[in-house]
Parts: C-alpha cells; sequence; structure tokens
C-alpha cells in the first residue's frame, strides 16, 4: 500500500520550490559565472600575440641601429668625398680601397672609332689623358681621364671596364669605366693587381699583406687579407685561389685560397712563369733547370706546390712571363730568349716532352694574348703594332706580320682587350 494513496507514480510531493527568479538575479549569477572564468588564467602553448610583438621589437631594434650606421657614413662621405671600403683596409699608412667619384657629370662619355685615318690633333685633346683600348679585329675605343693605364678587363656585366693602371710613385690604382663614362675609383696607392679572367674578383698586394675581393657592380666587397712576404705578388686568379710568386727574382709559387687561412707552408721552388690554365685544370708554365741558363715548359698540378706531370725542354725560352695559352689547351703562344734572334713562338702541348718543338710564330709580344678562338690569337708587339697570328699559317712557315693600328695617335700604347 502506498504511503501516500493520493500519487499513483511513487513520488513524494516533497518541499515545495519556487522556480520564479528574477531577471536582475539571473543577470547577476551570469556576470559572477563570467567573471570567474576570465579570472582565470590558463597557459598557451603558442603566443601568436607575443610572438608577433617581439618581432617587432627586433626589427624596431635593427632598423635604428642600420639608420645610425647609415648617418655616420653619409657623413664620411659627404666630408671627405670617398669612404674606405670595409675594416680590412690597413690604418697605417693611406687608404687603399676608395669608393664614390667627386664630380661623375664632369666626366666626359668614352667614344668608339671606327678604324681609319688618325684625326689631326688639337690643343684641346693633347691635354687629355687618353687610353685607347683595341680590340682583336681592329677596333678602337678611346677611354678619357683614367690615367696611364697597363690593363682592360671587361666588367662582369658588359656595360664597362675595369682599369689597372701603370705602376707609378704613388703606386697602382684601379678604375670602374662605365658606358655612360662615369668613371670610379676602386683602389689607390696598391701594388701588383690582378683580375679574375671574368672580372668578378680582384687581388692586390697592400703593405704587407695581400687582399681580395669581389666586384660586385662598381664596389669591392667581401675582403679577406693574408700576410705575405716582402717580395711575394699576385700574379693570376687559378679557379678561386691567387697564384702568388714569392720572389720576381727567383722561383717559386703557391696558390692562396682566400678563407682558408694564411698562405700556406708547402712551396714551390721551380715554377718560373705561368702561362695560362688547360680545360682539365691543370696549368702550363715554365721552370727552372739546374741549368741556369736554361728552362722548360711543364704541366703543373694546381695545388701548393705546383707538382709537374709533364715537361718539355726544347724551345729556348725568355723569362718576361708573356704568353698565352688557346681555349682548347693546344696551342701555347711564348717568347723566345731576347738573346736570340727575338720573336714569338708557337708550341703544340700535346707533343709536350723530350726534346719538344717550336715554330715562329711572329714578332715577340707583350701585354696580353688574345685568343679569338682556338687558331686565332692576337697581341702587340714591342712598338704598339698589332699581331694576328693563325695557326694554321705559322705551321706552314708563314709567321704573322705587325700592322699599325690605325688612328692611334703617335706616341700614344694601344692596350690590347677582348669582348668590345
Amino acid at each position: 500500500m502506498s504511503q501516500f494513496p493520493g500519487r499513483p507514480d511513487n513520488l513524494t510531493d516533497g518541499p515545495q520550490r519556487s522556480y520564479q527568479v528574477r531577471p536582475d538575479e539571473l543577470e547577476g549569477a551570469v556576470r559572477e559565472t563570467l567573471s570567474h572564468r576570465v579570472a582565470l588564467a590558463r597557459p598557451l602553448s603558442v603566443d601568436p600575440a607575443g610572438q608577433a610583438i617581439r618581432r617587432a621589437n627586433r626589427i624596431r631594434r635593427r632598423r635604428t641601429a642600420a639608420g645610425l650606421a647609415l648617418a655616420a657614413v653619409a657623413t664620411v662621405l659627404l666630408s671627405a668625398g670617398m669612404a674606405q671600403l670595409g675594416a680590412e683596409t690597413r690604418r697605417d699608412g693611406p687608404p687603399i680601397v676608395v669608393i664614390g667619384d667627386p664630380d661623375p657629370t664632369s666626366r666626359p662619355v668614352p667614344t668608339a672609332s671606327i678604324p681609319g685615318p688618325a684625326p689631326t690633333p688639337t690643343a684641346s685633346t693633347l691635354l687629355l689623358a687618353s687610353e685607347t683600348l683595341v680590340s682583336a679585329d681592329g677596333r678602337r675605343l678611346v677611354l678619357s681621364d683614367v690615367g696611364p693605364a697597363e690593363r682592360v678587363q671587361p666588367l662582369p656585366s658588359g656595360h664597362g671596364w675595369l682599369v689597372v693602371g701603370a705602376p707609378s710613385i704613388a703606386g697602382r690604382s684601379l678604375w670602374v669605366v662605365q658606358d655612360d663614362g662615369l668613371v670610379q675609383v676602386l683602389l689607390a696607392g696598391a701594388g701588383a693587381i690582378v683580375l679574375a679572367p671574368d672580372s668578378s674578383q680582384v687581388a692586390w698586394r697592400d703593405g704587407d699583406d695581400l687582399l681580395m675581393a669581389g666586384v660586385v657592380g662598381t664596389q669591392l666587397i667581401g675582403s679577406v687579407r693574408t700576410p705575405v712576404p716582402a717580395a711575394a705578388e699576385p700574379v693570376r686568379f687559378v679557379g678561386d685561389s691567387v697564384l702568388v710568386r714569392l720572389d720576381p727574382a727567383d722561383a717559386g709559387h703557391t696558390l692562396w685560397r682566400p678563407g682558408a687561412g694564411p698562405l700556406p707552408d708547402a712551396l714551390d721552388r721551380k715554377s718560373l712563369n705561368v702561362y695560362g690554365r688547360l680545360p682539365d685544370g691543370r696549368l702550363v708554365g715554365q721552370v727552372s733547370t739546374t741549368d741556369p741558363d736554361r728552362t722548360c715548359l711543364a704541366v703543373l698540378t694546381p695545388t701548393r706546390q705546383l707538382d709537374p706531370v709533364r715537361t718539355g725542354c726544347g724551345p729556348d725560352l725568355s723569362q718576361d712571363g708573356v704568353g698565352g695559352v688557346s681555349p682548347d689547351g693546344r696551342w701555347l703562344l711564348v717568347n723566345e730568349n731576347s738573346s736570340s734572334a727575338g720573336r714569338s713562338l708557337l708550341v703544340d702541348l700535346l707533343r709536350l716532352g723530350p726534346g719538344a718543338t717550336a715554330v715562329p710564330a711572329g714578332p715577340p709580344m707583350t701585354g696580353a694574348i688574345v685568343w679569338s678562338d682556338k687558331s686565332q690569337a692576337s697581341y702587340l708587339d714591342g712598338d704598339g703594332k698589332l699581331v694576328r697570328v693563325d695557326v694554321g699559317q705559322v705551321r706552314a712557315g708563314k709567321p704573322a706580320s705587325p700592322a699599325a693600328v690605325p688612328g692611334v695617335p703617335a706616341g700614344e700604347r694601344p692596350i690590347l682587350v677582348q669582348g668590345f
């Protein structure tokens, strides 16, 4: 029997609860619940807002530092007209690397002229210190206001030239001459200067050190230095390394790879001159023998000791270091010993060995040798005349003859360049 006869569902009536809640009481309960949840701090595995704030602070600090540095550089440029490039340059001597040009608007635009009769010089042109560039096919280009030059190569971009100055009491200089006529000085007061074949790097002697830097646009960047012996000079680039002759009066070279430490202790003591590079990377050079009056040709491995792998001791060679290897590595143009008849020689490197022979190629060479292809080469003789060598004709017993470059003023020596 049910305790509560009045209900069939077996539930007690219990105390009666009022479900009537006023709106202000409900709103207060919700506010209290939300306030408790907001007050509870829960750690986040990733804090995007914090990361963004920290990144912004770092960028602001870097921009502030960069702005201060640029302001300092601008102050120096405005006050001195030039700035020393990099911390690598010595501080106890005259500045070596400079950038900028005092007044580019006053620079004359280089003019190219087609070979023909030389123009009659006037009083104004006689006052210009100009240099005439000559291509292998005889075209001329006059560069003004760069001073006496010794060697010229096209810029990596092809829109101008790197000009190495002739030695003077103040040292050598390196200029950039752009197509639009702007002339900028990159180096001043330097020792020997050598350029990479593609003009992307330059090495030079500065006091007791040897330096190397990259050429980017019209600036030198990333200079690296190392101490070198008193008489050592850079000779040429071999890949990314610099071939250094320890003493111009004696045999011996080494290879310095910038960024890999100082000049190596393992040195070659036989090589006299290096004329060029074969397609496989090996070098063609001149080495000394036990007879002080006799030298030999050799193929050298591009290591620090320049170990010879093949030698030919037939021709009587000059030790002036002038020579050039054809692009395919087959031929070498080199000067004969001046005590002989005095002429250039063509050597077949494929037949280099005991009793190697050479055939007369033309008058003695000076300056650069430009190979247009594997069988055509050009150079200047001692009088500044252009000599064009055809390998086929030379091998047939017809040495090349010099020809005057039309349009070059009397007493001015042109410079042979490639690529214009």
